[in-house]
C-alpha cells in the first residue's frame, strides 16, 4: 500500500531565502493501482530531469527537485516573478512494493513513478491440468 506521511500546504517561495531554509511546495499527485503496480503522477513545471532527486529508503521513498530561474543569455534581468522553487513530496511504501524495480520518467513537466507489486502480490492464473 502507498500511504502520504507528510501533509505541507502549498505556498508561495521565498525568493530571498538560502536553499536550506526556503520551504518546499507539495506537489499534488496521482496514485492509481493495477494488478501489477502502483503509478503516481505529479506536476513539477520547469523541472529539468537533473533536477529531480528520489530515494527510498526502507519504507519511504521522498521525492525532491527544483525548479531554477533562468535568464536568457545575453539578456538583463529587470523584473523577476519566476522564481526558484523546491518541490518535496514523501511516502510510505507498504511490503507490496518491489523496491528494486521501481522506475522513473519525466517528460514535458509531468513526473511518472511506477512502483511494482512484489512477484507475491501481482495475479497469476493457475494452469488446470486434464485428469
Amino acid at each position: 500500500m502507498l500511504n502520504a506521511v507528510q501533509q505541507k500546504e502549498p505556498h508561495a517561495p521565498e525568493t530571498a531565502a538560502p536553499a536550506a531554509e526556503r520551504r518546499a511546495f507539495l506537489p499534488a499527485v496521482d496514485v492509481v493501482e493495477t494488478a501489477t503496480a502502483f503509478m503516481v503522477v505529479t506536476d513539477l513545471p520547469g523541472v529539468e530531469e537533473s533536477a529531480v532527486d528520489i530515494a527510498i529508503d526502507r519504507n519511504r521513498l521522498t521525492l525532491r527537485a527544483r525548479r531554477a530561474a533562468e535568464t536568457p543569455a545575453g539578456a538583463e534581468l529587470t523584473y523577476q516573478e519566476y522564481t526558484p522553487v523546491d518541490y518535496e513530496r514523501e511516502f510510505t511504501l507498504g511490503d507490496k512494493i518491489d523496491r528494486d524495480q521501481v522506475k522513473a520518467t519525466l517528460k514535458n513537466g509531468v513526473l511518472r513513478l511506477v512502483l511494482p507489486k512484489t512477484r507475491e502480490q501481482q495475479p497469476r492464473r493457475i494452469a488446470v491440468a486434464a485428469g
